[in-house]
């Protein structure tokens, strides 16, 4: 009988124990599903196997299938680009507060396999971690020790205004192409800062750089590259994957010419611009025996071609867009070339007339807003999981700032759709700066080159505008411009023919 009574006491116990543990797994269980409840995934259409969301998106297009995909899903949301997911950022206030106030869990570039082929995880644009922040750092240092947005550039840049405005006389206000003066205009001041001289427009060398970056950055934009990158084992396949492929070997066979002929002249008391820089910088890694130098060749090379990149495309197709917006609104361009005759006649214009300009201080941003060169920005990456807006994004994602979102976001701008100065004047006329004005995206990875970028398109606008009428092609009106973008990875406009009429002193 002891023995019975002493069985179900341990029964009792065990009873009590289970229940015990029933009870903390039932409070475990309740507090994650009130967690994933709480802090679950961005939402998003359902993804197909294998093809995710893919056929839903139009490729050519890719930013214009995000902003509407934005109105259904809201300013989060998530989408799988093939096998690949992808979290989306639209809208001003969603956009900054990942970039800016959380800065460095968004900090880290997605390199996706197109800009891998790029750069090999080198240079300064599709780089993480100490490359990245090294050669930021160098860059950012070496550009401004050469004058970036200060007198130096200036002056740089109004010597190569005379330049362009030599070539667009050559046209003696017949039709042409605007492309690639402007081009090799902006390219010139990246040369200069870069190598410490400028090109001649007609140099063959300089002039394939410029055709092959320009043509690489309409590639990678292409539907096919945008497949590539949902999957890779595609390339071989692709006839754009390898013209790009070709003119990246070609461009860096040039590049390490022109570095040959610095290294062979090198003064390191006198150094000519960010290459010299970089070889003495170089030169002394391997002196000192630095171990796990970052100064070496690969680096070099692709920070000069990211430079020429980044510094050529977005401003020079942000000029061309200026000049085709004054041909198609004839009124605004007569605004700007009023302003600029009352308060600088024929004398050079500078920099410090830029604040007596304020109409035509804010067609040029209102340009840069309306043109919305990079409309996807580049992709970032998430370096930790990120409690974000009441969702949360896993360490690793990618996630794409549609920066096309912000510029045309109907609750920061007036009339977001259309050519309106008017977004950047007060009633009395003034320029005011609008907070939603983000065509350099922002934080960490913010253009290293903005205030270089302001400069350039603030010089060659007004000079070009000062001796210049620009107008439509005879027998072609100011509606038929068509301000369609061509495709690629940056918004160009289309191709087109400009009027460039010598103005009468």
């Amino acid at each position: 009988m002891a023995l019975v009574e002493e069985l179900l006491l341990q029964l009792s116990n065990r009873g009590i124990l289970l229940g015990s543990v029933l009870m903390l797994l039932l409070v475990v269980y309740l507090l994650l599903f009130d967690s994933q409840q709480k802090w679950k995934e961005p939402p998003g259409p359902k993804p197909l196997p294998i093809l995710g969301n893919l056929l839903e998106l139009d490729l050519k297009r890719l930013y214009l299938s995000l902003c509407l995909m934005s109105k259904q899903y809201g300013s989060v949301f998530t989408l799988h680009f093939g096998p690949k997911k992808v979290v989306v950022l639209a809208g001003y206030q969603t956009v900054k507060q990942a970039l800016v106030n959380h800065a460095e869990e968004f900090g880290e570039r997605d390199i996706n396999p197109i800009l891998y082929d790029f750069n090999k995880g080198y240079g300064i644009l599709f780089s993480n971690g100490e490359n990245w922040k090294e050669m930021r750092r160098f860059a950012l240092n070496t550009l401004q020790d050469f004058g970036m947005g200060k007198r130096g550039s200036e002056e740089k840049i109004i010597e190569e205004t005379h330049y362009l405005i030599e070539m667009f006389k050559e046209s003696k206000g017949k039709p042409f192409d605007t492309t690639q003066p402007v081009t090799y205009a902006v390219s010139n001041i990246i040369s200069t800062i870069v190598y410490g001289s400028r090109f001649e427009y007609s140099d063959p060398v300089f002039k394939g750089m410029v055709k092959r970056a320009n043509e690489n950055i309409r590639l990678t934009g292409s539907a096919s590259i945008q497949l590539y990158n949902m999957f890779p084992w595609l390339r071989f396949c692709l006839k754009n994957w390898k013209r790009i492929m070709s003119n990246c070997e070609q461009n860096i066979k040039e590049i390490k010419v022109l570095k040959d002929g610095l290294q062979e002249t090198l003064n390191s008391q006198e150094s000519r611009g960010l290459v010299d820089c970089f070889l003495v910088r170089k030169q002394y890694a391997e002196e000192s025996r630095e171990k796990n130098t970052l100064f070496h060749e690969q680096n070099l090379i692709h920070t000069v071609t990211n430079l020429f990149a980044a510094g050529t495309d977005t401003t020079a197709a942000t000029l061309r867009w200026s000049l085709l917006l004054m041909a198609k609104y004839p009124h605004v361009q007569n605004r700007v070339q009023e302003e600029i005759d009352r308060v600088i006649g024929g004398c050079q214009i500078v920099m410090e007339d830029r604040k007596k300009l304020p109409y035509t201080d804010a067609v040029i941003h209102e340009t840069q807003r309306l043109a919305n060169i990079v409309p996807m920005g580049l992709p970032h990456t998430t370096t930790c999981d990120v409690h974000f807006q009441g969702f949360i994004i896993k360490k690793g994602t990618c996630v794409v700032p549609l920066l096309a979102s912000v510029l045309r976001d109907e609750n920061e701008w007036e009339s977001p759709n259309t050519f309106n100065p008017e977004h950047f004047l007060d009633d009395q006329g003034q320029f005011v700066k609008r907070e939603a004005f983000m065509p350099f995206s922002a934080g960490r990875r913010v253009c290293l080159g903005e205030s270089l970028a302001r400069m350039e398109l603030f010089l060659f606008f007004t000079s070009l505008l000062q001796h210049f009428r620009f107008t439509p092609p005879p027998g072609v009106s100011e509606d038929q411009l068509d301000l369609t973008p061509a495709v690629g990875l940056t918004l160009h406009p289309s191709t087109h023919k400009l009027c460039a009429v010598t103005r009468k002193a």
